[in-house]
């Protein structure tokens, strides 16, 4: 018979100590940690954007690869954060074949390609010539001007295009 007196009746027996198994624990972290590392973006093009460009606005979720860099402004062209030609400042010959080729910018892309090139034979390890050219333009650029940039581009060598545009989250 148990001891079920009325001394007894406020005593609370003592609790013996809680065991976790913590295997299932471990379990739900590892999957965790997988799927986070899995799902981290580590090929983005990280990019320096002049203040005079405004960046259209795109829905698409591509992401762009690894090439060299050309920024347009209005006034101003860059090649990979390096100023190249700016219409206050420029003296000289712009275009040639008939409007159709940005000389300055024709330049300094061949001189990228060779850069490029000389670096992929000179170091074993080192990336391949792609031809990828990345255009972050102004979206008050006109139509026809792009098409300049992107013939200029295809004559330096530099005949894949990838657009930067302004992705919503």
């Amino acid at each position: 018979m148990r001891n079920r007196s009325i001394r007894n009746r406020g005593i609370r027996r003592k609790k013996e100590p809680f065991d976790i198994d913590i295997t299932s624990l471990l379990d739900i972290l590892v999957i965790l940690l997988v799927f986070l590392i899995r799902s981290y973006d580590t090929t983005g093009v990280i990019l320096n954007i002049p203040k005079d460009i405004t960046i259209p606005n795109s829905v698409s979720k591509s992401i762009n690869e690894q090439g060299v860099v050309v920024q347009v402004s209005p006034k101003i062209i860059w090649v990979d954060d390096k100023e190249v030609h700016n219409t206050e400042t420029y003296k000289g010959q712009l275009y040639s074949q008939g409007g159709r080729l940005i000389l300055p910018l024709y330049n300094e892309l061949v001189a990228k390609r060779t850069e490029i090139e000389n670096i992929a034979k000179s170091t074993p390890n080192a990336k391949k010539f792609s031809g990828i050219v990345n255009l972050v333009i102004d979206k008050s650029l006109k139509y026809n001007y792009v098409k300049k940039l992107m013939h200029t581009a295809a004559e330096a060598g530099f005949q894949q295009y990838k657009f930067v545009v302004l992705g919503q989250e």
